[in-house]
């Protein structure tokens, strides 16, 4: 077997497969069996006729197919482990020559890894990002704090107000039918919250417990449900209790009951520390994005189309997903928002392009550098997979596939690289008086 690279462009390769005639030859004999109880010649039993007597009664080519499949993978892995090429998609294939006596002649045409020019990834200059802590992010904790552990108590003798948590049972009606999802019962609604449609809340204050009233409101238009937009439904409301959050008071005792500080003054310290570092990471994480977006640009690859399209593919699963943990699903999304899943996929297509782009370069690096995951680094890892999980790390690790495992180290390396990226960089302070002033 022979093979002849024909031509590589665009990351799409063409080869010439030429199988020895005695090869196909045994191709053909291969397909003769496999099918021989299929042909019916007159004369003969079904599946008793001899070969020569089914390829003049049905024709030569009746055999081509199977004989082809069979001989053709072995040549094509040949030739691609000749030329080094590492297919993404599946071959179309093109008879050049076939004919019994003759060598077979094949075309083989398959996108291909694309090969990664680097440009300048060492050395790349970002804009230093830093987020101050104010004293008013340090309230803000606080506050959450406080109404995490506020004690819910009865409100008696008076109207709903705002900031009420109303426990109320309801149903609604649109042109006096009930509708699906329009009914609860015991449910907590807390007044002001803007959980609940436009109106809604509003129409409960001034109510006292006990009393069944309408509440009237309209779906907006950009409502989540197709079929509620725009529709005005009334509501019959019973209001069952009315509770209220009473707050503690942001003393040293706060201080000790929510937190293993002594006095307001250490938890208001630990809370600014904590935000700062969670400022720190955030700032770091973006340098690094914009730092790989710099590498990225100044690489030079192209990307077969059929890489594009596949990752599309994952990002639509993934969409699909996160709609299903919603109660939706992509056709539910798709009727929502009036659009064609060969719209969606035009508007991922870019963004789907510019991660596969993503990943090829800091591969790339990663290769041209020597970055791999160490045992350590990947047995931490598991450790931390399995915790998450809250299984045995031990069987943890037997559940996992050859496959699998290195999608794990493949991903170690992926971060460790842009960590090189980003250590590489030169960080420099933002523009001042029209000057760089070094970070």
């Amino acid at each position: 077997m022979s093979a002849n690279l024909k031509k590589i462009e665009k990351s799409v390769a063409t080869l010439e497969l030429t199988i020895p005639k005695e090869k196909f030859e045994e191709g053909l004999d291969y397909a003769f069996k496999k099918n021989a109880s299929k042909f019916n010649v007159p004369g003969f039993r079904k599946g008793k006729a001899p070969r020569f007597l089914v390829e003049r009664y049905y024709g030569e080519g009746v055999l081509y197919e199977d004989a082809i499949e069979y001989v053709f993978d072995e040549a094509y892995q040949e030739a691609l482990k000749t030329f080094n090429l590492e297919p993404v998609d599946y071959p179309d294939i093109n008879i050049l020559q076939i004919g019994k006596g003759k060598d077979l002649v094949l075309e083989a045409t398959v996108a291909v890894m694309p090969e990664v020019e680097l440009g300048e990834y060492k050395g790349i200059e970002i804009e230093k990002i830093e987020y101050d802590v104010y004293d008013g992010d340090v309230e803000y904790e606080l506050e959450k704090l406080r109404q995490q552990n506020a004690r819910i108590i009865p409100v008696e003798g008076r109207p709903a107000e705002q900031g009420d948590i109303a426990v109320i049972d309801f149903e609604g009606y649109i042109d006096d039918k009930p509708f699906e999802g329009g009914k609860g019962e015991n449910y907590e609604l807390e007044l002001g919250s803007n959980t609940f449609v436009p109106g809604f809340e509003d129409q409960i204050i001034g109510h006292n417990v006990g009393e069944t009233f309408d509440v009237t409101v309209t779906f907006p238009e950009d409502y989540r449900v197709e079929e509620l937009k725009g529709k005005t439904a009334v509501f019959k409301v019973t209001l069952k209790a009315l509770n209220k959050k009473e707050l503690p008071e942001l003393d040293d005792e706060f201080a000790k009951d929510v937190s293993e500080f002594e006095t307001l003054e250490e938890l208001k310290q630990d809370i600014r520390k904590k935000l700062e570092e969670k400022n720190k990471r955030e700032a770091e994480n973006e340098m690094k994005e914009k730092a790989v977006m710099k590498v990225v640009e100044n690489a030079k690859v192209d990307i077969p189309d059929v890489m594009v399209e596949r990752q599309i593919d994952l990002s639509l699963r993934d969409l699909d997903y996160n709609l299903r943990l919603q109660g939706l699903d992509l056709n539910t999304y798709l009727s929502i928002t009036g659009k064609t899943i060969r719209d969606l996929r035009k508007e991922m297509w870019e963004g789907a392009l510019n991660r596969v782009k993503t990943q090829l370069v800091i591969d790339k690096i990663a290769k041209v550098e020597n970055i791999e995951a160490t045992e350590e680094e990947l047995e931490n890892k598991l450790k931390e997979l399995a915790e998450s999980y809250r299984v045995n790390l031990e069987e943890f690790k037997k559940s996992l596939t050859e496959s699998q495992i290195n999608g794990i180290k493949e991903d170690i390396a992926y971060y460790k690289t842009i960590d090189f990226i980003f250590n590489q960089c030169k960080i420099v302070s933002k523009k001042t008086n029209g000057k760089m002033s070094r970070g």
